[in-house]
């Protein structure tokens, strides 16, 4: 069962318009001393959950092991409003294909992939480890 909200209605419009048009999302994890560490992130949405592609070495990846609890949440419009928050459970995702090989997210991404690294390939090199985000709630306004 999808926790988004009613597509026909107009918080739901934008949260679904939101998931297939933005770039980036905010992705918050928590360090091992309790501080939220927020980063901007490039992602993908499969209808259910979120993908997220990280260096090893980055704190998501273990923040992922240890606290599994994140939240995501896009740009507000400046001014306060069109907020869209999800938490959810993160968890690394082994049977994800690398960047290089997942046609949505390289469709998605390529040409920024192609401005920051030789080639896909490279990226999936720097980028290897894939984390999905399973989302249980979302609010907003």
């Amino acid at each position: 069962m999808s926790v988004l909200p009613d597509p026909a209605t107009p918080f739901g419009e934008r949260v679904a318009r939101r998931l297939h048009d933005e770039s980036v999302i905010w992705y918050t994890s928590v360090a091992r001393d309790g501080t939220p560490q927020p980063n901007p992130v490039w992602f993908c949405w499969d209808g259910e959950a979120f993908l997220v592609y990280n260096r090893p070495n980055a704190g998501r990846v273990a923040h992922a092991a240890a606290r599994p609890r994140v939240a995501l949440h896009f740009d507000g419009n400046g001014r306060g409003g069109d907020i869209v928050v999800f938490t959810g459970i993160a968890e690394v995702a082994p049977d994800v294909p690398p960047p290089h090989a997942h046609a949505e997210y390289l469709g998605k991404y390529g040409e920024a992939i192609a401005r920051i690294a030789s080639s896909p390939e490279a990226f999936s090199e720097q980028y290897p480890v894939p984390i999905r985000v399973h989302p249980d709630r979302v609010r907003g306004f």
